[in-house]
């Protein structure tokens, strides 16, 4: 549970520490892929980190974060604690031009058990001010948004400050439109009190790292939400288009199948399962001409 707040108490700040860079392809990143296609698709497909992992007090690793995918479990529910309030307000920035701390952007997507992204999602950030305390007359760092039509979400903010008790972590509750609330929260890699915070879970990681005076950090929820996978047939004689080809969207494509588009003949790189606007030539990572 939170430890109590102090009426503004200063906590002396602590680096982040070493960064994640655990990186291999998942079918979650090859989603994230091909929704950004356009935007950093080659970043994406190179290594977007789909794992977090930490080093446990015994020295060995922790339970890597887990990867969307059929079957696969939703992300863990962890404490609302103690500071939590309804009625915060909508927006996607926690911070104006004079707010002190560090700028911390968070993006990612929210998926369902079968990877599907999950448009109009509520999320619920709260977190600490840049020295450990919580805002509870007002709604400084508070905040709710929605995921976009591709389940995205975007959060502008400061790396919260550390208070007794407790690692670094930012406080969320996210729920799919007509199901159940996850509440969670999300922390950061190579914090030296993720060691001694008994609520840490690395599984709830974040990938972080600096860009310039400021962080970037990604994490993806997976919503205890069943979906349809799809077909498993990996071609199709059904045309994505008129004269378009074999390829078509639905459909499940394994390493090496090949399609049709546009008259020139492709093979799929990473299995997938195809989405209006992933047509090859438009997803590089997924496809090359054969």
């Amino acid at each position: 549970m939170d430890a109590s707040a102090d009426g503004g108490r200063t906590a002396p700040e602590e680096p982040l520490g070493s960064e994640v860079d655990d990186r291999r392809f998942s079918r979650k990143a090859v989603l994230r892929a091909a929704l950004a296609a356009g935007v950093a698709l080659p970043v994406a497909m190179m290594g977007v980190p789909a794992l977090a992992r930490d080093v446990g007090g015994n020295g060995g690793l922790l339970e890597p974060t887990p990867l969307c995918d059929d079957g696969d479990d939703p992300t863990p529910p962890q404490m609302e604690g103690p500071y939590f309030k309804p009625n915060s307000p909508r927006r996607t920035s926690l911070v104006d031009a004079g707010t002190p701390g560090t700028r911390l952007t968070v993006t990612g997507y929210v998926f369902g058990l079968a990877c599907q992204p999950i448009a109009n999602a509520l999320l619920d950030f709260w977190q600490a001010d840049v020295n450990g305390v919580y805002d509870n007359t007002g709604f400084r760092f508070r905040g709710h948004q929605f995921t976009n039509a591709n389940g995205a979400f975007t959060l502008s903010t400061i790396v919260p400050g550390l208070y007794p008790g407790r690692t670094r972590h930012i406080h969320v509750k996210v729920q799919a439109p007509g199901r159940p609330v996850l509440t969670t929260q999300l922390y950061f890699p190579g914090e030296p009190r993720n060691s001694t915070d008994t609520l840490f879970d690395p599984r709830l990681l974040m990938a972080v790292r600096s860009v310039g005076g400021a962080r970037e950090a990604a994490f993806d929820f997976v919503l205890n939400v069943p979906q349809q996978p799809g077909p498993t047939t990996t071609t199709s004689t059904t045309p994505s288009q008129p004269g378009g080809g074999t390829w078509a969207a639905g459909t499940s494509y394994a390493p090496g199948a090949r399609v049709t588009h546009g008259g020139v003949e492709y093979v799929c790189l990473q299995s997938h399962l195809a989405q209006p606007g992933w047509e090859p030539p438009n997803v590089p990572a997924l496809w090359r001409v054969a």
